[in-house]
């Protein structure tokens, strides 16, 4: 079967240079790699030849041997030599860095700047605070620059020196019989130097734990769980990489009162048998201060009256949610002789007519009589 032409192979022109011909192949190699395709032949075939196209381009003399000869021109069963497999190395080093999320060696003469770790503040508000929004001080760990070192990690008076095992360049190539890989030193673990007598005060590290406040400013509407990120705020970076972001998570104090759905608010309101009979006109609490709410004579225990607008105002549309008022028709308590024989005498002249003063409590009984019956 004949081979298909390398660089159609890889999807690149005959003209590419070295970095376009290396991101066609790592871009290949990461869609077929054997790892992320197990037990399919077709993305193993596909890999191995984005593989041989990449070790046949990468090498000068047998890219000039392809161009002028094609496939007639490289034996692939030579495994390209030393010199030719060089580049191939980096390339699948940072192959599997980003596979296996190890991060790679980076490629040669690439120093080892890295962005600094995001952090996490997890920020208790009230629901008042929550719906109006407020501005809130913290106090998060950072790291500075040492002062006593100016950041070299050396005692004053000494200086770092360069890694004897790497030669300052923080990485080192390992041969393992056919494949030589680029790794990190571990000796300078990728700093380039070692530091034969550390600051006592930063223990080598350059940069010491503090503590800094940070104005925080909450939207009015944030709910539970949302996060503000606060860029640059984060761990600073290493070898002059940027650093990360702090996320304030916003966790809402339980309230007294109301419990929060989104943008609605709910409350039980007590009520007593008489307004729940006869209606009346009750106070209730909203967070702009109290409202009157008027309750219809018969009104029964759990029913929900809605008080438009007087929820949460959406943190984006900034349109308003709804109070939610949950009717609880209270049982009265501690009854004095007369007011127990007041009742008694309204049950007497109520059982006279329980159809159409109790209308639920008949039609329930209806029900388990014929789930009886049957």
């Amino acid at each position: 079967m004949s081979k298909r032409d390398y660089y159609e192979v890889l999807g690149v022109n005959r003209d590419a240079g070295d970095d376009e011909i290396k991101k066609a192949y790592r871009k290949l190699a990461m869609k077929f790699h054997p790892d992320r395709n197990p037990d399919n032949k077709e993305a193993e075939e596909k890999f191995k030849e984005a593989k041989e196209a990449y070790e046949m381009l990468s090498d000068p003399q047998k890219k000039a041997a392809y161009d002028r000869y094609g496939h007639a021109g490289v034996d692939p069963s030579m495994g390209g030599g030393q010199q030719g497999f060089d580049g191939f190395a980096d390339a699948f080093s940072d192959i599997f860095g980003d596979i296996f999320g190890g991060g790679g060696s980076g490629g040669r003469g690439r120093s080892n700047v890295y962005r600094g770790a995001d952090l996490r503040y997890n920020l208790e508000i009230t629901l008042e605070e929550a719906a109006r929004g407020a501005e809130k001080t913290i106090r998060i760990p950072t790291v500075e620059e040492c002062e006593t070192c100016h950041g070299s990690g050396a005692k004053p008076g000494t200086q770092a020196k360069s890694c004897p095992t790497c030669g300052g360049a923080g990485q080192v190539r390992i041969q393992q019989g056919f494949f030589s890989i680029q790794q990190t030193c571990p000796k300078c673990h990728g700093s380039g130097r070692i530091i034969p007598d550390p600051c006592r005060d930063c223990n080598g590290a350059g940069r010491v734990k503090k503590q800094k406040t940070l104005e925080v400013k909450i939207p009015a509407g944030i709910d539970e769980g949302m996060r503000l990120r606060h860029a640059g705020h984060g761990e600073p970076g290493v070898n002059g990489g940027p650093p990360g972001d702090l996320y304030v998570e916003i966790h809402i104090r339980q309230h007294a009162v109301f419990q929060r759905d989104r943008d609605d608010l709910h409350c039980e309101m007590p009520i007593s048998f008489t307004t729940a009979a006869l209606g009346g006109e009750i106070e209730i609490p909203t967070l702009d201060g109290m409202a009157r709410l008027k309750i219809p004579a018969e009104t029964q225990s759990g029913k929900v009256f809605r008080l438009r607008g007087k929820g949460i105002r959406n943190v984006r549309s900034q349109a308003p949610g709804d109070l939610m008022c949950h009717v609880v028709v209270e049982t009265p308590v501690n009854l004095t002789d007369r007011q127990k024989e007041l009742l008694r005498e309204f049950e007497d002249v109520s059982s006279g007519d329980a159809e159409r003063h109790n209308p639920k409590a008949k039609s329930w009984m209806d029900k388990v009589r014929d789930f009886f019956a049957t």
